[in-house]
């Protein structure tokens, strides 16, 4: 349950950002920070530390915040748990979760203003343009909510948006469950309705990046991490439920049959997608708040990163302990951009265990290109930890496996491989999401001799107060200490 369910305060993004201002972890900027370029460049220069609050951005009435989820540890208080629990709470969200509670229209904070008509979300909405190439200005932190147009199972998503004109927007949808609806719906000559939600708490943007079969609604799973059902309400112009006590929704339906060029976009790689033809979203309404809070997520950096790299670690390491009870941890590393470099912590029993392991890894995700797997002595979320077992427990010759030619991420850039012919890949004659997948066993033979490979420990170590050591206070002039050795 979360702290802040525990006690009288719900959850709400503006209850958090009260949290991190009231702790030091809240940058009220300038006003009048443009939006083209420069609110990105300075949310991203306090990535980590400090979320970024922007009132009036380029003029705007409406502020921004970006930043207020860049660390695991954050993530971790917002839940009222300890770092360590991170994963197995989340899972227990998963699991079991909670069906939200409808509330009337006239009680969701989200629908205090309502706009219909003549509507300019350029104009309505303070929506940065972020990165050098990107083509105009993205909605990066909204939740896209769908219901399944045969069973009305909801889901949640977040994809990014690019708008095009007043009442249009281009989206990206990757193969999963949002696009399966589109294309049923697009099947049957319908449009698919859909609401962006934007300006939402920490747990419920974790929890839509939940790794669910379809038909699982990740509201829901919102619910159980706040351990309450989650308050939703009925759109203004769909059946779509949203999060009432959002910031911003924008309603609106995904046309049939309709594509248009999106892109280029800078990534979670921290590459440029390119330009392509995407499905259309076409404005119907936006409700809001009455002195709403736009959020928008720098693309690449620690917010980006943490909020699709946590639920998949939640998910390998329940898909991994089915088969290998002995994964105690994993950790997607930063490096490895929160998706293709995994690190798994093993209690190692038989030879060739980590390689069965490796396996299983690969399996679980597409998008995983590396696997280390390292013996729980080893810390797999610190990457110097890591480094070290393999610089002293990896032989290439016997330890490494290399599997050519899966299915691997299409925003990996080294994925591209040339085909020859015309086709209907992005670029003719050229194909990407082709990987080679690599394993490393790092891990102890399961019996060695003597002390080989006992780590080097100095007794009581862990037990030392620097404090109460720690002779001299730092204003102490060395020319007194010295007179006293003399």
């Amino acid at each position: 349950m979360s702290q802040f369910q525990a006690g009288a305060t719900p959850l709400t993004l503006r209850s958090w950002l009260k949290k991190l201002a009231q702790t030091d972890r809240l940058s009220v900027l300038r006003e009048n920070v443009r939006l083209e370029h420069e609110l990105a460049a300075i949310a991203k220069k306090l990535d980590g530390r400090q979320a970024a609050y922007f009132p009036r951005p380029g003029g705007h009435a409406i502020p921004v915040v970006s930043g207020f989820m860049a660390r695991r540890a954050w993530i971790a208080e917002a839940m009222g748990i300890d770092e360590s629990a991170l994963l197995q709470h989340f899972r227990d969200a998963v699991e079991h979760p909670l069906p939200s509670r409808e509330v009337a229209c006239g009680e969701a904070p989200c629908q205090a203003v309502r706009h219909t008509e003549a509507i300019d979300l350029k104009t309505l909405l303070p929506i940065p343009t972020h990165s050098e190439h990107d083509n105009g200005p993205y909605i990066t932190a909204g939740l896209v909510i769908a219901r399944n147009p045969v069973t009305g199972i909801q889901n949640v998503s977040i994809n990014r948006i690019q708008v095009h004109a007043a009442r249009r927007m281009a989206i990206l949808m990757l193969p999963r469950h949002l696009l399966a609806f589109y294309r049923a719906a697009e099947k049957m000559g319908q449009a698919l309705p859909v609401a962006i939600a934007i300006g939402v708490d920490p747990l419920t943007m974790l929890a839509s990046q939940a790794i669910t079969p379809i038909d699982s609604d990740e509201l829901e799973i919102a619910g159980a991490l706040h351990g309450a059902p989650l308050p939703v309400v009925k759109c203004v112009t769909s059946d779509v439920r949203v999060p009432a006590q959002a910031e911003i929704v924008i309603e609106g339906r995904l046309l049939p049959n309709v594509r248009e060029p999106e892109g280029p976009f800078g990534e979670f790689p921290k590459y440029y997608s390119e330009r392509e033809n995407r499905e259309i979203i076409e404005i119907d309404a936006v409700t809001h708040r009455s002195k709403p809070i736009y959020h928008t997520i720098v693309p690449a950096e620690m917010e980006h990163l943490l909020l699709g790299g946590i639920p998949r670690e939640a998910s390998l390491l329940s898909h991994l302990q089915r088969s290998h009870p002995g994964v105690t941890d994993v950790h997607l590393s930063v490096g490895g951009v929160c998706r293709y470099h995994l690190y798994i912590k093993l209690a190692k029993k038989h030879e060739g265990e980590p390689k069965n392991v490796i396996l299983a890894a690969f399996g679980a995700h597409y998008d995983i290109k590396q696997v280390i797997v390292v013996d729980t002595d080893v810390d797999v979320h610190d990457p110097m930890e890591v480094e070290w077992a393999v610089a002293t427990r990896f032989q290439a010759d016997r330890d490494l496996l290399v599997i050519a030619g899966a299915q691997g991420s299409a925003l990996d850039p080294s994925t591209i491989v040339k085909t020859g012919g015309a086709g209907n890949d992005p670029v003719p004659g050229y194909r990407q999401g082709i990987s080679a997948k690599m394993g490393l066993d790092a891990t102890k033979p399961v019996v060695y001799g003597s002390h080989v490979f006992t780590r080097v420990r100095i007794p009581g170590e862990t037990d030392v107060d620097l404090a109460a050591e720690v002779r001299m206070p730092a204003q102490t002039s060395w020319d007194a200490l010295f007179d006293e050795l003399a």
